[in-house]
């Protein structure tokens, strides 16, 4: 790279052709824009007929948090839509349900908050969604309010018995 370079500065370089100019300057401009850096986040498979987190954030004070929890779903109108996230314990129980009373077609992923939730700050929870015609998926966030949350991916099957326990949403308004 630095011997082009020089090249390109000497006094009679073939630099004054427009062709090798726009050449030059399309190969700079792809090894400069080059990275071997990967993405730290990497959504969930939109095509799967179940609800994923993408990201949880949390404020407040402990035993009073806020929880700000970020789905992705293959949502299509009240027919087939992100209808609940949850926080639960790792031990199956239900602490919050945030219920969503409507679809998110046009708005892919969304973010919505939620609680009070009544925890510790060092306790370790799980958040995760659920579609109302295929149930929990498994691409849930994991941490404490101290630590954080990391991308999880819950057993099939987990908690599903929570399902049935109120919190219920009433409908879909659209």
């Amino acid at each position: 790279m630095i011997s082009l370079i020089k090249h390109l500065f000497m006094k009679n370089s073939i630099l004054t052709t427009t062709k090798f100019t726009l050449q030059t300057l399309f190969i700079l401009l792809i090894s400069c824009g080059s990275s071997n850096e990967t993405s730290t986040i990497q959504l969930p498979d939109q095509t799967s007929e179940k609800a994923a987190i993408v990201s949880v954030s949390t404020s407040g004070n402990e035993n009073a948090y806020t929880f700000n929890v970020e789905v992705l779903s293959p949502d299509k109108g009240c027919n087939q839509y992100a209808n609940w996230w949850e926080v639960l314990t790792e031990n199956e129980e239900l602490i919050y349900r945030r219920i969503l009373g409507h679809s998110h077609v046009n708005e892919q992923p969304f973010t919505r908050s939620g609680g009070s939730v009544n925890i510790a700050k060092d306790q370790i929870v799980i958040v995760r969604a659920h579609m109302n015609t295929s149930g929990y998926g498994i691409k849930a966030f994991k941490g404490s309010v101290a630590n954080g949350f990391v991308a999880f991916e819950t057993n099939q099957g987990f908690a599903n018995d929570l399902a049935t326990q109120s919190p219920l949403p009433s409908g879909c308004a659209f």
